[in-house]
């Protein structure tokens, strides 16, 4: 078995000529480029088994020969992917178990029988060795498609193989390459995408998941892993955001992003870096982009229909509802620039080389302790800004909402430390407490932007607006007092 260390990058058919010619690429070479043709059959039963476990099985045809390959297991982390990987050449176009079983590959129980192609990859592959840094990093370029019954997709990527040195260079070789041509960090294999076009699904949204930690493990290793999973939230969702698929793609890239602000603000307390505090620089001026643009989002969507659907044949208001909805779309244009920007992707590429390369030494401390004093310190925040608030500060409100989030986001990321019970408590008793507040917020933003659509023509309508905004809000007072009041009296879930 051996394990491969990949980072996968797409790129146009149009950038790929250049980079194929660029007399850069060709100063690293070692040795002559070659190019192959690639046909490889994926398997799988009917029921996609293999899918199931994050596997995947094929049979390649490389010149005269055949070569079978069953990957599983690995990660992809900041874009590099590195998987199990079992591989050896067979006979011919036929599946052969006794050499799969020779070569440490194991199946899951009772699949064998079934399986049976699912989808094709075809496509030309130009190989070189190159030599970056110290370090040995098989260069492909690859064009061609993808293809299930009479259905295809394209293939246009790099992908950076490394045959010796350490999995940083591969992401400092990307950034050198991404200073030629535009290209995009992959975080879906050829595979992923035949058993989309197999299946004629859609990517799913990525919801937060909850990361797998120990008390044992080392605080650095806690925060590297936390830090993966975030990015991987974020980049598995920003195609369905440049795709407008579904605007829950946006919302979980902005929930993405922001818990990644707040691991990086304990990983510098826990030891300060400057690549991380410039990485943490680069990812507030996104949220705060982003921040931008949900709020827009929240007034056309949960603020403005419901009062539009009061008044249907108010003229005035239907005019207002379109001019929002133009505000909100160039909002959204703007973050299609910012995701799809090579800024963007130089980020995640910096943090690849980060996360691969640096190591978060520090005085030796328990994971318990540091996550207990990073929670204490959070919960004082809360405090600070919650006792003595009044409802009609809507400045501190807003401290005292941000404050909660920040706190929120903690517990859920080192949630597997706690009691789930405990936790799943003090979570829904600090929820009950944002929901309230994120209604206060919701109606500072709205009276905000409705100024910036005053005029003199709209005053009458402005006014309208103004008039329900205060009606939703009757009774948040109470509601306030009774969430806040139950959640001081909570006991901590992670002492």
């Amino acid at each position: 078995m051996g394990i491969e260390t990949e980072l996968k990058l797409h790129i146009s058919a149009e950038h790929l000529s250049k980079l194929k010619r660029h007399p850069f690429v060709r100063s690293l070479t070692r040795g002559r480029a070659r190019t192959q043709k690639l046909t490889s059959i994926y398997y799988d039963t009917p029921d996609l088994a293999l899918r199931q476990h994050a596997m995947a099985l094929r049979l390649r045809n490389v010149g005269k020969q055949w070569i079978q390959t069953l990957k599983g297991g690995g990660q992809v982390s900041a874009g590099l992917h590195q998987r199990n990987e079992w591989e050896a050449p067979v006979p011919s176009e036929q599946l052969d178990f006794d050499v799969l079983k020779d070569s440490g590959g194991k199946l899951p129980r009772g699949v064998r029988h079934h399986l049976r192609p699912v989808f094709i990859t075809d496509f030309s592959r130009n190989i070189r060795l190159v030599e970056y840094e110290g370090a040995q990093i098989e260069l492909c370029m690859d064009s061609g498609e993808i293809r299930a019954g009479h259905q295809s997709y394209p293939i246009s990527e790099v992908e950076l193989e490394l045959k010796s040195g350490e999995p940083h260079q591969l992401f400092k070789l990307a950034m050198a390459l991404l200073d030629i041509v535009p290209m995009r960090v992959e975080h879906t294999s050829k595979a992923e995408y035949g058993y989309r076009l197999f299946s004629a699904s859609q990517p799913t949204v990525r919801q937060v998941g909850r990361v797998p930690l120990h008390k044992e493990q080392p605080v650095g290793g806690a925060i590297r892993s936390l830090i993966a999973d975030c990015l991987s939230h974020v980049q598995s969702n920003v195609p369905g955001v440049l795709l407008r698929s579904d605007s829950e793609y946006l919302h979980q890239v902005r929930v993405g992003l922001r818990r990644l602000r707040v691991v990086l603000s304990i990983a510098l307390h826990y030891r300060p870096d400057t690549e991380l505090a410039s990485l943490r620089e680069q990812v507030s001026e996104l949220c705060v982009g982003l921040g931008r643009s949900r709020e827009w989002d929240v007034f056309v969507t949960q603020t403005l229909e419901p009062i539009c659907a009061r008044f249907p044949e108010h003229e005035g208001l239907q005019e207002i509802a379109r001019a929002s909805e133009r505000a909100r779309k160039q909002q959204h244009t703007r973050i299609d620039k910012q995701l799809g920007s090579p800024e963007f992707q130089r980020m995640l590429l910096r943090f690849g080389a980060w996360m691969h390369s640096e190591q978060l030494v520090a005085p030796a401390t328990s994971l318990k302790s540091f996550v207990s004093r990073s929670l204490k310190k959070r919960l004082r925040d809360v405090v600070k800004h919650g006792n003595g608030s009044l409802t009609e500060d809507m400045e501190q409100l807003h401290r005292l909402r941000i404050a909660c989030k920040k706190l929120r986001y903690l517990i859920e990321m080192f949630d597997s430390l706690f009691d789930r019970e405990k936790s799943k408590t003090y979570l829904g008793v600090l929820a009950d407490l944002q929901d309230v507040l994120g209604r206060f917020n919701d109606h500072a933003v709205a009276q905000r932007l409705t100024d910036t659509l005053e005029s003199k023509a709209r005053h009458e309508v402005i006014a309208l607006i103004h008039e329900a905004l205060e009606q939703d809000i009757e009774g948040l007072d109470a509601g306030f007092s009774k969430a806040w009041k139950r959640f001081t009296k909570l006991k901590t879930c992670w002492e």
